[in-house]
């Protein structure tokens, strides 16, 4: 795939999950041209063995966790999100922007490992047996930290109904 397919294809993926994890779109974006660059300039060591769109997260995670190795935790920036296309009613996209608002922010209060797990689970849509080969752990670990990261967001989220996390088969 070419790198130009490849930036609009997943650069918007790429993006919210550089986001999720560094809490700063400017720093998410930085690190997303990094990825990309990366994969230009190793195309050649892509083995095939994964989709493209799981190859990019993955560099993406890396460079995030670094960027957080990196850097001096700063406070929280004020949350906001990439643009939808919907035609919903204006009140329905404040109220969902306020409930969106509300769930980032307790998932940014939650242990990385399980905000990781929730985030390709729920953002990238990906299985438990695809997040245990990412992140070369067992399906088991997978499961057992998407139970207890529902659980933490619960507990960040008390009085909201968040029917989906109550209710998720694996």
């Amino acid at each position: 795939m070419h790198l130009r397919d490849a930036m609009t294809t997943y650069g918007e993926s790429c993006l919210r999950l550089a986001y999720l994890y560094t809490k700063d779109w400017n720093a998410a974006e930085e690190i997303v041209q990094d990825v990309f660059l990366a994969y230009a300039n190793q195309y050649d060591v892509f083995r095939g063995e994964s989709s493209i769109k799981t190859y990019l997260l993955k560099i993406t995670a890396n460079k995030s966790k670094d960027y957080l190795r990196k850097k001096k935790r700063w406070p929280w920036l004020p949350f906001g999100e990439l643009p939808e296309k919907s035609t919903a009613s204006a009140e329905r996209l404040v109220e969902r922007e306020e409930e969106q608002t509300q769930l980032l922010e307790a998932l940014h209060r939650i242990p990385l490992n399980y905000r990781e797990v929730l985030i390709l689970y729920y953002y990238e849509e990906l299985n438990t047996r695809e997040i245990a080969e990412w992140l070369q752990c067992s399906k088991n670990t997978v499961k057992t930290r998407l139970i207890r990261g529902r659980n933490h967001l619960k507990a960040q989220l008390k009085a909201q109904d968040w029917e989906v996390f109550m209710h998720e088969q694996f």
